[in-house]
């Protein structure tokens, strides 16, 4: 079972086909699978909280099953966006079924180029690299790469993170801020890189240069391949992807925020400093994503070794219906507001309270 869930990231594909393809309700498949059946799902199974063992986990850790799974992803990606284009080329669609297959290859983005680009981006291998940049460019969001290793992962939980949501930042403000200044952060990351090592800002090695030019390659290709019409509907729908995963940011470390020193120094990022959520489905369909905490504890984990910590906040839902509760603030503030004050009563009632809570 350890390894079978994982099969279930392939049930949003699956699903996905139909909706690109077929006309009607199907559009909206893939939509009513993420934020209606899968809430059910993680509403009625139980949570699992379980680590593996050390040998378990080396075991793990040693097995090409798991990588293998990341390495068909991209394919997999842009065998959606082909369906994608190819539908809005042979087909007259109605105004909801336009709007449901963006939506679809929205989803398509977030879970599978964003967020499995975010998987193989801490990867060292070239070829991870390189499936991991892929991934990223058919969702039009590069410049993460940069920017969330050698910025978000450095900042998190304090001001300087664009990614952190503050505690009442209401989450439409929070997509201006962080796409904005993480996408700033990346060119200042990338020019500080370049000028460490002596190399001319306008050079082939910027990455944010490189990047730039294949994400334009990319949508001039698709604009050339079929018409304006189509590539603004791919675009809506990588932007889509991008709000998407950029709720996702503001779910995983709202309002938590790391102690500052006299000296001016933060503390190291620890297991209270990230949401989780140990929902089966959710984990298994987000690579462990969901197990925030040991990712930041440690960003070298890979997916599948990710550890669930006694002391970290969890989510009172799961991240499909945090997302939906995240676009409703009065309702998100309600929610999360009682909730953190919760926690921080029951830690303080056992003599562990969560100093990140403000």
């Amino acid at each position: 079972m350890n390894k079978a869930k994982y099969f279930l990231i392939f049930t949003g594909p699956l699903i996905g086909v139909f909706s690109l393809l077929w006309t009607g309700f199907w559009p909206w498949a893939l939509p009513f699978y993420a934020y209606f059946i899968i809430p059910v799902l993680e509403f009625v199974i139980p949570k699992d909280e379980v680590n593996f063992s050390s040998k378990e986990e080396e075991s793990a850790k040693k097995d090409k099953f798991y990588d293998l799974i990341l390495y068909s992803l991209p394919f997999v990606q842009y065998g959606m966006l082909a369906l994608f284009l190819y539908g809005f080329a042979t087909q007259d669609l109605a105004w909801h079924e336009v709007i449901g297959r963006i939506i679809t290859f929205g989803i398509a983005c977030v879970t599978l180029g964003i967020n499995v680009g975010h998987e193989l981006g801490h990867r060292k291998k070239p070829l991870e690299r390189i499936f991991a940049k892929s991934l990223l460019l058919s969702s039009q969001y590069m410049h993460f790469i940069i920017e969330h290793n050698r910025g978000h992962h450095k900042n998190v939980a304090t001001p300087l993170d664009p990614a952190s949501a503050r505690k009442g930042e209401v989450l439409y403000f929070f997509w201006y801020r962080s796409i904005t200044k993480s996408y700033l952060s990346a060119w200042n990351l990338e020019s500080t890189r370049l000028k460490s090592k002596n190399i001319a800002f306008w050079s082939y090695q910027n990455e944010m240069l490189q990047f730039a030019v294949l994400q334009l390659a990319l949508t001039s290709s698709i604009l050339i391949l079929f018409n304006w019409q189509i590539t603004a509907y791919y675009l809506i729908a990588a932007f889509f992807g991008i709000l998407f995963f950029e709720t996702v940011n503001y779910l995983e470390h709202y309002g938590l925020r790391r102690f500052k020193s006299d000296s001016g120094n933060y503390e190291r990022v620890l297991p209270i400093h990230s949401w989780n959520s140990n929902h089966v489905v959710g984990r298994a369909i987000l690579f462990e994503v969901t197990r925030h905490s040991d990712h930041h504890f440690l960003a070298s984990r890979k997916y599948q070794i990710l550890r669930n910590f006694e002391e970290a906040p969890q989510l009172p839902a799961g991240y499909p219906v945090m997302i939906l509760c995240a676009l409703v603030p009065p309702l998100w503030f309600n929610i999360m507001h009682k909730h953190m004050a919760k926690i921080k009563k029951e830690r303080i009632q056992i003599g562990k309270p969560i100093s990140s809570i403000p």
